[in-house]
């Protein structure tokens, strides 16, 4: 992603930041919920470890910057002293807490809310007898004028890699909270393509087993494929919505610099739905060409049974004909009556064979 320009200079305000006092940040230990908090003025972070009271007191204090803070997976009491210190909104913060909830972006006040559904790629051996494609989890960020608190829920969707590389680049992080939160859109899009990229590989790979001979692929496989497609699906296509609201400035928290690059993302999210969308109507074709295959199949082995059926009828009919006690019955006191018999059984037989090896049956 290109590097979103500051709002000035950064050599211009080095002095400012410098002329002013700053205060030593709290030492208390992150806790278990709180993977980071980190104070940020002029898209630098500010040394040292911060509670969230004293980095939003900070930022307020200086009239510049904002704080970034991560949480995963905190419970009602934990993240209580979040939401008080920086004024969420209790329906959001409920939201926040029990996840569940499909890719929307709501306002409250002042304040954006924000969820998306994360999704990993999990490694199999073969898409024919993988039970499980696609993980998911869910992320939270709740957007103010000088912050920006990210919650998340699973394991796969961390946040460490992205904010080192904000950290390293401070050009990015300049305009403000809002910058972060399109990097993180950027990034849970980034991994939808991945995904999509490794799913994609996987349905090529089932179509060539659906179609090659002997096939031993079940509708059943197939169907549980096309449900792990559903859950990517219904992280991909509801997030569409949020970002072209943001990219059409639904809120003054995102500045206008920023906007344009929400329409980038945007246009990555309508892309990757389009290609969940088509794999979901090949994976309903391989169903049917499945159950096509199947169908064909007990056609075939039907034909066999008949024309088989048709071959041992000859004899079964001739024996129980002779078999019968009756003094007037054709050849039945000639000395060549059973040879005779046995031959016309054979001939039948044979000439029964060869017509439904002509016509495919046998």
């Amino acid at each position: 992603m290109p590097a979103i320009p500051s709002l000035g200079s950064l050599r211009g305000r080095a002095a400012t930041r410098a002329s002013r006092a700053v205060r030593p940040p709290a030492t208390t230990p992150v806790s278990d919920y709180v993977v980071d908090c980190g104070v940020y003025v002029d898209g630098q972070r500010l040394p040292g470890q911060w509670t969230h009271t004293a980095a939003i007191k900070e930022v307020r204090r200086r009239g510049e910057g904002f704080v970034w803070i991560g949480l995963h997976e905190p419970d009602d009491k934990q993240i209580q002293g979040v939401a008080d210190t920086f004024g969420l909104h209790e329906l959001a913060v409920e939201d926040a807490v029990h996840a569940h909830q499909r890719p929307k972006l709501e306002r409250y006040d002042d304040t954006l809310f924000m969820v998306f559904r994360t999704v990993r790629y999990v490694e199999h051996e073969s898409p024919t007898t993988a039970n499980e494609i696609v993980e998911s989890g869910e992320l939270m960020a709740f957007l103010g004028t000088d912050f920006i608190i990210t919650v998340r829920h699973g394991n796969h969707a961390g946040l460490a890699t992205l904010r080192r590389e904000l950290d390293a680049d401070p050009e990015r992080l300049a305009p403000g909270p809002a910058s972060v939160l399109h990097a993180i859109a950027d990034h849970v899009v980034d991994h939808f393509l991945d995904v999509t990229e490794r799913i994609e590989d996987d349905i090529d790979e089932m179509e060539t087993e659906v179609f090659a001979p002997r096939s031993r692929v079940s509708s059943e496989q197939i169907y549980l494929f096309k449900r792990e497609v559903l859950e990517l699906r219904r992280a991909v296509s509801p997030l569409a919505a949020p970002l072209r609201r943001l990219a059409e400035g639904y809120t003054r928290l995102v500045p206008d610099e920023v906007r344009s690059y929400f329409r980038n993302v945007h246009d990555h999210v309508t892309t990757v739905a389009e290609r969940v969308a088509a794999f979901d109507e090949l994976l309903t074709t391989l169903v049917d060409a499945t159950l096509g295959k199947i169908t064909l199949q007990l056609n075939s082995d039907m034909r066999k049974i008949t024309a088989w059926a048709a071959i041992i009828a000859v004899p079964t009919a001739l024996a129980g004909i002779y078999g019968m006690n009756f003094d007037y019955m054709p050849e039945l006191h000639s000395r060549y009556g059973y040879p005779m018999i046995i031959a016309v059984i054979l001939v039948i037989c044979l000439t029964l064979y060869r017509i439904f090896r002509k016509n495919r049956w046998l």
